[in-house]
Parts: structure tokens; sequence; C-alpha cells
């Protein structure tokens, strides 16, 4: 079989001369993907809504590295963060769709409107930055997006179902916009993570058990440190993927593999 001469290089994950675009980036999942990505060479924007906070998770990244406070829940808000954005970045290689929020209330709990809510940030917000991207992506003939969703999008538990609705449906905007997109260069993939012991897990991560549990339900039986999260958002936004989109990749420690 012959392979691209490229094919084993470590250059396959460099992200140099990219720009890369990261919400949810003032902390979790987010702030560890920025990270990596300005540790591969990427010329990284951060997003969020706190500016202090932003301010704080770019301390220490090594690399390019700016700052952009808007509220991907508020569309007018979001495009009037992207127009500056792309004013001053010039282009758009690499998107990351990180920021989510959660609500843990059963269906008779959880009126429509906090769904709605909920949508708007999970989803809508998503969807809106996807769009966006794409337009630019489309024109440069080559781009990848990467959807945060979670390991709660192809199964459930009760008392979380406006979350695993929302999360279930950016698994799918995945495909459908990879379907949509793939012809003009642009690739469209999804991390689902699983129990990773960031801020927003903190309670559960002090309580032992649900380190128990997972030491039993999982099959590396731990909490999964957020920096792991890293390599594989490199390994989508990179050429290393070029022949990956429409994917959603588990990295959960064997939970959806395990019973």
């Amino acid at each position: 079989m012959n392979l691209h001469p490229q094919a084993c290089s470590p250059s396959l994950f460099h992200l140099a001369g990219r720009t890369a675009l990261v919400t949810g980036a003032a902390r979790g999942l987010g702030r560890e993907i920025a990270h990596a990505f300005a540790a591969h060479g990427a010329n990284v924007w951060l997003c969020g809504r706190d500016q202090a906070a932003l301010q704080e998770a770019a301390r220490g990244i090594d690399g390019q590295v700016h700052l952009l406070a808007f509220d991907v829940g508020h569309e007018t808000d979001t495009n009037e963060g992207i127009r500056n954005f792309l004013e001053q970045a010039g282009r758009w290689d690499i998107l990351v769709n990180a920021v989510g929020q959660r609500r843990r209330e059963s269906l008779q709990q959880l009126p429509p409107q906090a769904l709605r809510e909920l949508l708007e940030v999970n989803l809508v917000g998503a969807w809106n930055l996807c769009r966006q991207a794409a337009g630019v992506m489309q024109a440069q003939g080559k781009g990848s997006i990467v959807n945060i969703t979670s390991i709660a999008g192809p199964i459930a538990r009760a008392g979380d179902a406006a979350y695993t609705t929302s999360k279930g449906a950016v698994e799918a905007m995945t495909r459908a916009l990879a379907a949509e997109l793939g012809p003009h260069g642009v690739r469209v993939n999804a991390i689902a993570p699983g129990y990773f012991a960031t801020e927003t897990n903190a309670a559960m991560v002090e309580d032992a058990g649900v380190a128990d549990w997972l030491k039993r339900r999982t099959s590396l039986g731990r909490w999964g440190q957020a920096p792991e999260i890293a390599g594989a958002a490199v390994f989508l936004a990179s050429d290393a993927a070029s022949y990956v989109t429409g994917q959603v990749l588990a990295v959960d420690g064997g939970y959806l593999a395990h019973f």
C-alpha cells in the first residue's frame, strides 16, 4: 500500500500558520485545548464571556494568544465578536465549540423555556459559529470544526434530559455539517468527553463514591484529567485527520465500551 510521504511525519500534527478560535476557553476542557493548539504552533483566540477569566487562562501559554470576550448564547454579541476577530485575524482555520451549560433536572422540573435557554447556548450558539466559520473556511478551501459533545449524547440517565437532548443534537449537527461542507474542504468532527475532573465537576470529584463507581464503570478505572482531552483535539484539527469527518471521538476512559 502506498502511503502519503508525510503519513508518519510528526509535522502532520503541527498547526503552525493556522488560526484557531476556541469557545469556552476560560476554564476546563476548552482551556486545555487552547493551550495545546498554541503549543502546536497555532495562532489561538480564547473566547468566553468573562475577560478577566480569559486573561487568567492565557497565563502560562507559550505561543500566539488573543482574547475575545462574547456570549455565544446571544447572537448579536457573537456576531460582533466574530466581526472583530476576522478583522484582526484575517483568516479562520479551526473552530472549537467547547462552551456548554448543564441543568440536572427532571422532565417535570424543567419547563420548556429553560430548555430553550439551554439549547440557545449548547446548540444554536454552536450552529451560529459553525455557520460563520464555514463561510470563511469554504472561501479558503480548507478548515476544521470540532464540536465538544458528551457521552451524554449517545447514552442517557434519568434527571438530565435537557443536557442529553442538547448534546445529542450537537452530535447530529456534526454529521449533517460534515456532509454539507465536505465538498468544500471543511471537515466537521466532534469529541465526546466522559467524566473529567474539571472545575465544573469539583463536587463530584471530591465524592469518593463517584471515584469508586468510575473504577468499576470505566476501562481505565478513574476520572479523566483535563489535559487528556488535548491530543484528540489536536488530531482532529490537524492534517493527521485529513480524511476524518463526520465522526464523534469518545475520550471517556472506556466508559461507552465497558459494562
